[in-house]
């Protein structure tokens, strides 16, 4: 395929040696799990973990990994959130986008193009979005692109993703638009669920720049128009998120990605993560690899329960979330913690033991008040 049809600069492969260790490590038998923008988004969240980034990198599926390990949970959108965001985005797109359209602020009397995207394969149709937003731009009109296809280079392999719509604007500028079905009231929403949407809208930008970069006057917008329900009832209203933040960190995340070989020579040899090893090795396996569980991990990593299994099990402050583990300085456990706390343990002079044996004495002096030992 041409250059003028791709999405970017021809993804490079993979070196043979890392490929071939890529493949030991899924197992002989096994598909690489494509990647999406809500795994990258999630890479993004949790950078630090060297687990879930070999994972993901080697394309392991981790669902099946986590029943192969038996900490199998439900994971992902109940079927009635999905039939509901799917209907909250019809109605957003109905009539060729005229309520998005309006959102953006555009006139009811201008012309708005919406080009097929159709074509074979996700490799075709990331071909014929890009030949769609050069034609866009060289044009100068509204266009509007509905579930456009992109591609990004993940570890060496492309990784297609598929936004909810991108608009051109008239002067060459490429926004992202994410259509959330959860409400937005008072003109705010989920803090969390923004920080989500963002993530995942950051990857898309970035995959956005590697078209721009091919394609004369145009620019890709650093906040993207994020679309959600008004208050309590069905109608769309939006709001322009920065995301300047959130692709920052993912381009470092994607960096440390294509360095995922550093973090498997580290492992011991013999090292796999085939589904179709016995229990006990797939967890000497995963155990070997460094993790970085928080709280957030739950909502976002099919490893979740187990790794959440281990940090309890060591008695880990992250366990208790990262803003708990950013408070407590040097000490890593929560025996430390309680030590400290009791004063059995721990600098006087440190802040944490300071605050955390004020903590304890107040806590004693409330329930001595109270009738209570």
């Amino acid at each position: 395929m041409s250059e003028s049809l791709d999405s970017g600069p021809p993804p490079q492969a993979p070196t043979t040696a890392l490929r071939q260790r890529l493949a030991e490590l899924r197992g002989p038998a096994a598909q690489p799990h494509p990647l999406d923008a809500r795994a990258l988004a999630a890479l993004a969240a949790n950078p630090c973990c060297e687990r879930r980034a070999l994972l993901d990198g080697a394309g392991v599926d981790k669902a099946g990994l986590a029943s192969a390990l038996g900490s199998a949970a439900a994971f992902g959108q109940s079927q009635f959130a999905f039939m509901r965001g799917n209907a909250f985005e019809a109605k957003v797109k109905a009539d060729g986008g005229t309520e998005l359209l309006r959102l953006l602020g555009v006139e009811m009397s201008a012309r708005v193009r919406v080009p097929d995207l159709s074509a074979a394969g996700p490799e075709g149709r990331a071909a014929r979005t890009a030949l769609a937003l050069r034609e866009a731009t060289a044009a100068g009109a509204w266009t509007l692109l509905d579930h456009p296809m992109l591609a990004l280079e993940v570890a060496g392999s492309p990784a297609y993703l598929e936004p909810d719509a991108v608009v051109v604007h008239p002067d060459g500028r490429w926004t992202v638009v994410e259509i959330k079905s959860f409400p937005m009231i008072d003109a705010s929403a989920d803090a969390a669920k923004v920080g989500a949407a963002a993530r995942q809208a950051g990857v898309y930008v970035l995959a956005l720049e590697r078209v721009a970069a091919l394609t004369d006057g145009a620019e890709v917008a650093h906040s993207i128009l994020l679309v959600c329900p008004k208050d309590f009832s069905n109608l769309p209203t939006a709001s322009v998120v920065d995301v300047r933040k959130q692709l920052s960190v993912t381009r470092r995340q994607l960096t440390r990605l294509t360095r995922i070989e550093d973090i498997a020579a580290a492992l011991p040899e013999g090292t796999t993560f085939d589904l179709e090893r016995p229990a006990d090795e797939l967890t000497a396996a995963v155990e070997s690899v460094s993790a970085a569980y928080a709280p957030e991990c739950l909502a976002a990593c099919e490893l979740a329960f187990h790794c959440r299994e281990r940090a309890r099990d060591a008695g880990v402050v992250e366990a208790l979330g990262r803003g708990v583990r950013g408070e407590l300085g040097g000490l890593t456990t929560i025996g430390e913690v309680l030590a400290a706390a009791r004063g059995a343990a721990g600098d006087p002079d440190d802040p944490a033991v300071a605050a955390l044996r004020r903590a304890s004495a107040l806590r004693a002096e409330a329930l001595e008040g109270a009738g209570c030992r």
